[in-house]
């Protein structure tokens, strides 16, 4: 019975990664539906590509700079571990590297290659471990510092701040950066609208990431004894609210209705072992609200030039998330209870102002050695001709 339960337990967790792994697929389909024809190539490789350098990554530094764990041990050892072991890291590395995924979006159309997966190694081997380190594994006593402050630690069960806000706000930091696009902004300071070359793809995109997101968020739980089916409720209701904000308070734009389940699921997923389910259904409410709110202002008013709203969607959904969890999560509000307002608030911020110092630092550095941003005419012409040499849709004679 023991080992049923062990195998078990890989079964589930391996499944979870595969989910969470397809949901890379949404991130790219997500990206190629809302950039221009001529950058859609880009956006398929970026994902794929990114994906390979965070494994590397990750699996040589950033797991055991989290866990103390490492792979560097003979084959024989490592045949030892249990499947277990070797699956988690499966699993944490498709967390892990969904932040260059998400960092992607937002610098599309004139990013340069090669910086990019320069950072985003540095990211996922060094950056994103320390914080998660922290939040998952109470590394340098931070946990403890926050349960002896406001008598509780700080929660994020699937990575509202962990993954989704600490993507969002390095996103932030390598926007401002390299600035907008060219042409994006008249003399006068009025916005170009670029319209999304693909409707279908970008609802695609969103499909993908939201079926997968039940992985992501279910499935962190690790181990079947620990499976709720609260968590699944609590996702499908802050989905549907997010959904219902992004299509009323959008116009009925669909970029804003796609995006809105997004929004809700990023914000459910420090509190969804918590929430009650109505208190998850305002939770995700509130952030496709939030999310078509601060898009709208970082495109026209901030001039912001993000070019798939990450830092609105991830970042600032994200932080939400990290807050509301202190909120809803509360007995008060109809949560479990556990959780305490000073130790998630004092938590999302430091999650949020550490990604967002740590990617201006290590943008900044890079584009020292090499551009992270492509030169005028690469960017007219587009990434897909400028950097692959071949459009999405090439013409061939027949």
């Amino acid at each position: 019975m023991e080992n049923l339960i062990d195998q078990s337990n890989v079964l589930f967790i391996l499944l979870g990664a595969i989910m969470v792994l397809a949901m890379h697929a949404g991130f790219a389909f997500l990206e190629v539906g809302t950039v221009r024809e001529k950058n859609q190539v880009n956006a398929l490789a970026k994902i794929i590509a990114d994906f390979a350098v965070s494994t590397i990554a990750y699996f040589f530094i950033g797991y055991s700079l989290a866990y103390g764990l490492n792979f560097f041990d003979s084959a024989s050892v490592i045949s030892e571990k249990s499947a277990y072991d070797l699956v988690k890291f499966f699993f944490l590395l498709t967390f892990a590297a969904a932040i260059p995924a998400i960092i992607s979006g937002g610098i599309a159309e004139r990013a340069s290659f090669k910086p990019q997966l320069i950072a985003s190694f540095i990211i996922v081997g060094f950056i994103y471990p320390i914080f998660e380190g922290i939040v998952w594994n109470g590394n340098f006593s931070i946990q403890a510092l926050f349960e002896s402050l406001f008598g509780y630690e700080f929660h994020d069960f699937a990575g509202s701040i962990v993954v989704h806000g600490f993507g969002g706000w390095l996103a932030l930091a390598a926007v401002l950066i390299l600035g907008p696009r060219y042409g994006r902004y008249k003399k006068d300071g009025s916005l170009v609208a670029f319209p999304p070359s693909s409707i279908p793809f970008l609802a695609l995109g969103s499909w993908i990431l939201t079926v997968g997101w039940f992985g992501f968020n279910v499935m962190s739980a690790q181990e079947l004894s620990g499976i709720s089916g609260l968590v699944a409720v609590n996702s499908l209701m802050a989905m549907v609210g997010g959904t219902l904000a992004g299509l009323f308070i959008g116009k009925n734009d669909p970029g804003f209705l796609y995006n809105g389940p997004l929004a809700g699921l990023v914000a459910v997923c420090a509190g969804s072992d918590l929430f009650h389910p109505l208190g998850a259904l305002v939770t995700g409410g509130i952030a496709g609200a939030l999310f078509v709110i601060t898009f709208n202002l970082t495109q026209n008013k901030w001039k912001i030039d993000d070019v798939l709203g990450v830092w609105p969607l991830h970042g600032l959904c994200g932080l939400w998330g990290g807050v509301a969890a202190g909120i809803f999560g509360l007995q008060a509000f109809g949560g479990l209870g556990g959780v305490s307002f000073g130790a998630q608030l004092t938590g999302s911020l430091l999650g949020v102002s550490f990604a967002f110092i740590f990617g201006f630092i290590t943008y900044k550095v890079i584009n020292m050695f090499s551009p992270i941003r492509l030169d005028q005419e690469s960017e007219y012409d587009g990434a897909d001709i400028s950097i692959h040499k071949i459009s999405a849709t090439p013409n061939i004679d027949r």
